[in-house]
């Protein structure tokens, strides 16, 4: 089966910054897809955070670019290996110079903290039980 791959695209301010921030999160940019437009973030195998400058952003879509720190265009949300693993993310984003937006979801099997990034986009990061999937 074909494994299928999403490009998340982000419109942010400074490229440099953006990928120096995902860098300190232990993620690493792909230099083929990145230049002075565009960082390449590979997340995983199978996602790919591609972070743009408004002007390439906008080569894409004719839509207003939201403003993240004022409006929601997307939550997006990472899963974690333990909750030990989503407060190791959360806390490197918040020294890296994230903001935590509100305090950590605990729901006994599911547990979960939101980062946003440099520009104001919401990261999701939880981590949920693996006897309450398979159950």
């Amino acid at each position: 089966m074909h494994q299928q791959m999403i490009f998340v695209n982000l419109a942010v301010q400074d490229v440099t910054a953006s990928g120096k921030f995902f860098t300190e999160l232990g993620y690493t940019i792909n230099p083929q897809f990145s230049d002075e437009t565009c960082t390449c973030v590979v997340i995983s195998d199978t996602i790919v955070a591609m972070l743009l400058s408004h002007a390439k952003y906008a080569e894409f879509s004719k839509k207003e670019i939201a403003d993240p720190r004022r409006t929601s265009e997307v939550l997006l949300c990472l899963n974690a290996e333990s909750r030990e693993k989503v407060d190791e993310l959360v806390d490197r984003a918040v020294a890296a110079g994230a903001t935590e937006p509100g305090p950590a979801q605990d729901h006994g099997m599911m547990y979960g903290r939101s980062f946003d990034d440099l520009d104001g986009h919401t990261w999701e990061i939880m981590w949920m039980d693996p006897a309450a999937i398979g159950g």
